[in-house]
C-alpha cells in the first residue's frame, strides 16, 4: 500500500483506466465501528459539516474550498508523530487543532462554537507532550495551508465575476426562464487550482454539432423526459430528478461520511481521504467553469424553444436550469470526481448505505457502489430537463479525469509521507 492509501497499481494507471482497475482489485469495504478510525476524526468531520452548513457561502466551490483547506491541514498535521509521544493523542490533538484553526479563519462567525468543540476535544486528551506537540503541529499546518491558498480566487466575490452574455444565435447560451438571471460562476475558471496546472488542462472537446445525429438524439430525449408535463417520465424518474436537483456538496457530505466511518485506515489516511475528496472537487469545479464558458452552449430549454428542430416556444423543463451554460454538466463532473476518489481510496463498492436529499423531502435511497450515484446524477439532469445526456456523460468523465490526476499528484500536497 502506498503512503497515501492508494493502491500502487492505481497510481500507475492512466486516467481512462482508473475506475476499471479499482473495480477489479479493490475488496468490498466492510462496515467498521466509528471507534476504529478515531472518534475525534468523525467528530471533527461532523463539526466541519455543521460549520459549512451554518456559515454557508453563496458559491459551492467556496464551501468545497473550506473543506479542502481544513482537512489538508489535518492530513499534514497528523502524518508523522514525534518520537517518544503517544501517537493517538498526538494525532487527535493535531487533527482537531488543524481543522479548528482553519475553520475559525474561514468561518469566523462560528468561532464561539468551534472554540467550545476544540476545548472539549482537548479535555478528552491526556495533558502532556503528545497533546502539546499535536496542538503545535495542527496550528502550524493550518497557518501554512491558509497562507498557501490566500488570494486563490475562490472567494464568493471572485467566483461571481461578471460575464457578458453573448448575442443570441444557434447553440449560444442565453439566460433561461423563469428568472432569466445572468451567468453565475464565471470567476471559477480564473481561480488557482490545488493540483491542476491550469483550468483548461482537462477541457473536453466541443458539444455535438447542431446538425449531428447525437445532438438530435440528445434533444429528443430531454424534450420527451425532461418536460414539466412529460408523459414519458415515470414517478421514479421524477423522484430521481428531485433527489439530485440540489447542491451536490450537500448530498455528498453524507456519502463521504459513510466512507470515512467505515474506513479501517489510521487517522492520517482518513484525513487524506477527506482532503483529497475536496481538493479534487474544487479542481473539478474550476475545470467545469472553464469548459462551460469556453463553449457557452445553450440549455435545452433555449434549444427546444428557439432552435431549428421542431421549435416549441411553450416547452418548459421540470426544473429550472441553473444560470450557467449547458456543457458540460457540473453535477455530472462533481459526481465523477467523487466516484473516482472514493473508488480509489476505499474500493468501488461498500455495504448498503442510505442517503437523503433536501430537495426530495421524505425520500431515502440505498446504494452499494459509488458509481450508482454518478449514474443517477447523469439520468437526473436529463429528467429535470436541465441537461442533455451528452453534457452529463462528458461532465462525469471530466470529473473522473481531474480526480485521477489529483490522486496521482497528491504527493505535491502531502510531501514525503
Amino acid at each position: 500500500m502506498s503512503p497515501l492509501g492508494i493502491r500502487p497499481a492505481v497510481l500507475a494507471l492512466g486516467t481512462a483506466a482508473l475506475l476499471t482497475a479499482t473495480a477489479a482489485m479493490a475488496p468490498t469495504t466492510a462496515a467498521a465501528p466509528a471507534e476504529r478510525g478515531g472518534t475525534v476524526t468523525l467528530a471533527w468531520y461532523d463539526i466541519t459539516a455543521e460549520t459549512v452548513a451554518k456559515a454557508k457561502a453563496p458559491t459551492q466551490v467556496t464551501n468545497s474550498r473550506t473543506w479542502a483547506v481544513s482537512w489538508l491541514a489535518a492530513a499534514r498535521a497528523t502524518r508523522r508523530a514525534p518520537a517518544g509521544v503517544d501517537r493517538g493523542a498526538f494525532q487527535d490533538a493535531a487533527l482537531a487543532t488543524a481543522v479548528h484553526h482553519s475553520l475559525v479563519a474561514l468561518a469566523p462567525a462560528r468561532a464561539e462554537q468551534l472554540d467550545a468543540a476544540w476545548h472539549a476535544t482537548l479535555d478528552g486528551i491526556p495533558d502532556g507532550p503528545a497533546e502539546d506537540r499535536g496542538v503545535a503541529a495542527g496550528a502550524r499546518e493550518a497557518h501554512a495551508v491558509l497562507a498557501s491558498r490566500a488570494g486563490d480566487g475562490l472567494d464568493p466575490a471572485s467566483v461571481s465575476a461578471p460575464f457578458t452574455t453573448p448575442p443570441p444565435g444557434p447553440g449560444v447560451w442565453q439566460p433561461t426562464p423563469p428568472a432569466y438571471a445572468p451567468a453565475a460562476g464565471y470567476g471559477s475558471r480564473l481561480a488557482r487550482p490545488f493540483l491542476m496546472d491550469s483550468a483548461d488542462e482537462f477541457r473536453p472537446g466541443p458539444p455535438p454539432a447542431l446538425d449531428s445525429d447525437r445532438y438530435r438524439e440528445d434533444l429528443a430525449e430531454v424534450r420527451a423526459y425532461g418536460a414539466l408535463d412529460s408523459t414519458r417520465r415515470t414517478a421514479h424518474q421524477t423522484q430521481t430528478a428531485a433527489f439530485w436537483y440540489g447542491v451536490p456538496l450537500d448530498v455528498y457530505t453524507g456519502t463521504l461520511r459513510v466512507a470515512l466511518a467505515r474506513s479501517r485506515q489510521p487517522v492520517p489516511e482518513r484525513a487524506r481521504l477527506v482532503a483529497l475528496f475536496h481538493v479534487a472537487s474544487v479542481d473539478t469545479q474550476i475545470a467545469i467553469s472553464d469548459s462551460k464558458f469556453a463553449y457557452v452552449w445553450w440549455r435545452p430549454v433555449t434549444a427546444i424553444r428557439t432552435g431549428a428542430i421542431d421549435p416549441d416556444p411553450a416547452w418548459t423543463p421540470l426544473h429550472a436550469a441553473p444560470p450557467q451554460p449547458e456543457y458540460p454538466s457540473g453535477h455530472g463532473a462533481y459526481a465523477g470526481a467523487a466516484e473516482a476518489v472514493l473508488a480509489a481510496l476505499t474500493g468501488p463498492r461498500t455495504g448498503p448505505f442510505e442517503l437523503t436529499s433536501a430537495t426530495a423531502p421524505g425520500v431515502t435511497r440505498t446504494y452499494t457502489a459509488w458509481r450508482q450515484l454518478t449514474e443517477e446524477n447523469v439520468d437526473a439532469r436529463v429528467f429535470s430537463g436541465i441537461h442533455t445526456r451528452t453534457a452529463d456523460e462528458v461532465g462525469a468523465t471530466l470529473g473522473r479525469r481531474v480526480a485521477g490526476a489529483a490522486l496521482r499528484d497528491a504527493w505535491r500536497l502531502f510531501g514525503d509521507l
